[in-house]
């Protein structure tokens, strides 16, 4: 058998290192009534489990009313559906 199959084999690997996003869609935001959303809001309603996790705004769904969105990532689409609607989309520093 060769050398190369007998040495266990090892490496780098970036598991450790990943962020784990909590994704949130805009259709969640339909259901309240606020007009400025931070992730301890979000956790208060339940559409987050953990108000300390990071918090990713995904773009399904829809806006009819300008809201301010305060959380660590946004996707482009979502992003541009916020400003359309005449929102902000803040970014939060982790």
């Amino acid at each position: 058998m060769p050398l190369i199959r007998k040495i266990p084999k090892r490496g780098f690997s970036t598991v450790r290192f990943r962020k784990k996003y909590q994704a949130v869609n805009l259709r969640d935001f339909a259901l309240i009534r606020e007009t400025s959303l931070t992730p301890e809001l979000l956790e208060q309603v339940g559409i987050v489990r953990d108000k300390n996790a990071l918090i990713k705004v995904l773009g399904t769904g829809e806006l009819t009313r300008a809201l301010t969105v305060k959380a660590h990532a946004f996707s482009k689409k979502a992003k541009e559906i916020i400003e359309q609607a005449g929102g902000k989309a803040e970014v939060i520093d982790a």
